[in-house]
C-alpha cells in the first residue's frame, strides 16, 4: 500500500482560504449599504380602558393610614 503524500496539503488549504477570502470580499463590496440610517418614530395610539377612569378597590389599601 503506497504512502499518502501530504506535502501539498498545506499549500492547498492556504490557497483555498485565500480564494474564499477574495470571493467574500468581492461579494461584500458589491452589496449596497445605507449610508445614513435614521430612526423613524412611531406614535402608538392611546387606548382608553375602562379601569383608567374608574376608582377600584385595589387603590383602597394604599390610601389607608397605617
Amino acid at each position: 500500500m503506497p504512502q499518502l503524500d501530504t506535502s501539498t496539503w498545506l499549500t492547498m488549504i492556504l490557497s483555498m482560504f485565500l480564494v474564499l477570502f477574495i470571493i467574500f470580499q468581492l461579494k461584500i463590496s458589491k452589496h449596497n449599504f445605507y449610508h445614513n440610517p435614521e430612526l423613524v418614530t412611531t406614535k402608538t395610539p392611546k387606548q382608553n380602558t375602562p379601569w383608567e377612569t374608574k376608582w377600584t378597590k385595589i387603590y383602597l389599601p394604599l390610601s389607608l393610614p397605617l
